[in-house]
C-alpha cells in the first residue's frame, strides 16, 4: 500500500501543466531522436543536460526520462520502413519489421511496435515501482564473472538470431569480435590494429557499421531490382494493425517485457542485449522458427516490448544503487548528481518525492507516446508509397549526414561506404549482418569482464564455475550449444536422405 500511496503523490506532482509539458516535450524529442539514425538518446541527453541546469530536478528528470523511452518508440520507425535502425536496440526490429514492410504490412509492424512498447513501458514501470529494492539487491550479486557469462550467452543467442545457417552466423560473429578489438586496449592502454590511423583509436563506431551494413547495403541490393518493384498501393486506413494481429502477439509482448526488464536490472546490460535475447526467446518458443527472417510479427512485438521494458529495468540500479544500468542511465545519473541529489538507497528517504514523481511520470509519458505515435502509423507507413527511385537517394543522404555527424569527419563517411560494400556482398552470400553488429557491441564488454574476473581470481578460470550464477549461465550456454548441434546434425541428415531419394 505504501507503493500505491507514494505513486499517488508522484502523480499529484506530475499532473501540473509545467511537468506535463516537460513530459510531452521529452516524448516528442525522443521520438525524433529514435527516427533519426546516428544520434541516440545518450548523446541527445548529454547535449540537452546543460540546458536543464537552471530547472528544478523533477521537471528536468521527467523530460530526460521521457526522451529516453521516447527514443525506444521512435527507433523502430526507420528500422521497419527503410531498414536503417535508429537505435542499436532496433537492429532486431529491422530483421523482421522491414520484411513485413516489403510485404505491404508496414502498418502492422509499426502498430505492433507502438502497442508493444506501450504495454511494456506500463508493465515495466509497475515492476520498477514494486520491486526496485529487491531486484537491485539481486543485481549486486553480478560481478565480472557473471557479466562475462551473461554476455557470452548473448553471443550464443545471436546464433539463433543470425539466420538459418549456423556456420555463416558464427563467421559473421567472429568478424564482429575482430572489429571490436580495433582501438585502444582496455587493460594496457596501447593501440591495437589501428595501423597508424588516429581515427581508429576510439574503435569502430557502431552507428557507422549499422548504417553501412543495414542502410546503404540495403539500397545497393534493392537498387538492382527497383524498376521491378511497385510501390505500395493500399488504402490509408488499412495500414493500422488489426485486433487479430495484436491479440496474436500478446504473449510475445509479455515475454519481451519480462526479458527486457529483468535483464536490464543487471547494471551494464542495456536494451540492446535485452532485445536480442528477446528475439532469441521468440524464435526458440515458436512453432515455426524457420520463418524467422521472412517477416514474423512476434519478431517485432517481442524485441520492441523488450527494449522499452529495459528502460524501466535500467532505472532500478540507478535509483536504488547509484549504478547506471545503461549508457543512457549513466547520463541520467550524472544529471541527478548535478542537481544535488545522491543516487543510492537513501534517495528513497531523502528525496522520496522526486523518485516517485519520476516513476509516475513514466506512466504519463508512455500514455503521451502511444497517443502521439499510434495515429501516425498510417502516415509513416504511407511513405512506402513513394517510388523507390526517390527513396534510395534520401536514405543515402541521411546515412552520409548521420555518419558525418557522429564524428564530424570524412574518414567515418568513407568507412561507412566500405562497410556498405562489404554488407552488400554479405547479403549476396546470405551471411547475416546482425551477429557481426552485436558482436561489435558486446565484444568489448565481454573482454573487459574477462580481464576483471581473471584479475580477481589471480588467473584461475574456475571462477566462472565456482560462482553459482555464472555456472548457471554457462550451463544454459552448454544446453544451447547441444541443441544447435543436434538441430544441425538432424538437418544435414534429412538433406542427405532427400538427396538419396
Amino acid at each position: 500500500m505504501d507503493v500505491i500511496t507514494n505513486l499517488m503523490g508522484g502523480f499529484a506532482t506530475c499532473l501540473t501543466p509545467y511537468n506535463l509539458a516537460m513530459a510531452a516535450l521529452g516524448a516528442f524529442l525522443g521520438t525524433m531522436v529514435g527516427i533519426l539514425p546516428g544520434l541516440g538518446p545518450s548523446a541527445t541527453m548529454a547535449i540537452i543536460l546543460p540546458i536543464t541546469f537552471g530547472m528544478d530536478a523533477t521537471p528536468a528528470m521527467i523530460m530526460l526520462c521521457s526522451l529516453y523511452y521516447g527514443a525506444m518508440y521512435g527507433g523502430s520507425t526507420t528500422s521497419i520502413l527503410v531498414n536503417v535502425p535508429g537505435e542499436a536496440s532496433s537492429v532486431v526490429t529491422a530483421i523482421e519489421g522491414h520484411q513485413l514492410a516489403r510485404q505491404g504490412r508496414a502498418g502492422t509492424a509499426l502498430g505492433l511496435s507502438a502497442i508493444g512498447s506501450f504495454f511494456a513501458g506500463i508493465i515495466g514501470t509497475i515492476f520498477l515501482a514494486f520491486t526496485a529494492s529487491t531486484l537491485a539487491e539481486f543485481s549486486l550479486k553480478f560481478g565480472p564473472a557473471e557479466m562475462f557469462s551473461l554476455v557470452l550467452m548473448g553471443m550464443f543467442t545471436i546464433i539463433y538470431v543470425g539466420g538459418k545457417d549456423v556456420t555463416k552466423s558464427l563467421m559473421s560473429m567472429a568478424i564482429g569480435l575482430g572489429l571490436g578489438t580495433v582501438g585502444t586496449d582496455i587493460v594496457e592502454g596501447k593501440d591495437r590494429f589501428v595501423y597508424g590511423i588516429s581515427e581508429l583509436l576510439d574503435g569502430i563506431d557502431f552507428v557507422i557499421l549499422v548504417m553501412g551494413t543495414f542502410g546503404i547495403a540495403e539500397v545497393l541490393e534493392s537498387a538492382e531490382e527497383f524498376m521491378k518493384i511497385v510501390p505500395m498501393k493500399v488504402k490509408f486506413w488499412d495500414l493500422f494493425p488489426s485486433w487479430k494481429d495484436t491479440w496474436y502477439c500478446r504473449w510475445a509482448i509479455l515475454r519481451g517485457t519480462l526479458v527486457g526488464f529483468f535483464i536490464c536490472c543487471i547494471p551494464g546490460s542495456g536494451p540492446t542485449i535485452a532485445s536480442f535475447l528477446s528475439y532469441g526467446v521468440e524464435k526458440s518458443v515458436s512453432k515455426h522458427p524457420e520463418k524467422f527472417g521472412t517477416g514474423v510479427m512476434e519478431g517485432v512485438a517481442g524485441p520492441e516490448s523488450s527494449n522499452n521494458a529495459a528502460v524501466s529495468g535500467a532505472m532500478v540500479p540507478m535509483f536504488a544503487l547509484g549504478i547506471p544500468g545503461s549508457g543512457a542511465t549513466a547520463v541520467l545519473l550524472g544529471g541527478m548528481i548535478l542537481y544535488g541529489l545522491k543516487p543510492g538507497p537513501m534517495i528513497f528517504v531523502e528525496n522520496a518525492d522526486f523518485v516517485w514523481a519520476v516513476m509516475a511520470s513514466m506512466f504519463i509519458g508512455n500514455i503521451i507516446l502511444i497517443i502521439m505515435n499510434l495515429p501516425l502509423v498510417p502516415v509513416f507507413a504511407s511513405l512506402l508509397r513513394i517510388p523507390y527511385g526517390l527513396i534510395y537517394p534520401a536514405i543515402l543522404i541521411v546515412c552520409i549526414v548521420g555518419a558525418f555527424a557522429v564524428a564530424s569527419g570524412l574518414f567515418e563517411v568513407g568507412m561507412m561506404l566500405v562497410f556498405a560494400v562489404c554488407g552488400y556482398f554479405m547479403k549476396k552470400g546470405d551471411v547475416p549482418a546482425a551477429p557481426m553488429l552485436m558482436a561489435l557491441l558486446m565484444g568489448p564488454m565481454m573482454e573487459r569482464s574477462l580481464y576483471q574476473a581473471l584479475n580477481l581470481s589471480h588467473g584461475s578460470l574456475l571462477v566462472f564455475i565456482q560462482r553459482p550464477i555464472s555456472a548457471t549461465l554457462l550451463s544454459i550456454i552448454a544446453l544451447m550449444s547441444l541443441y544447435v548441434g543436434i538441430r544441425s546434425f538432424k538437418g544435414k541428415k534429412a538433406a542427405i536422405q532427400e538427396a538419396e531419394e
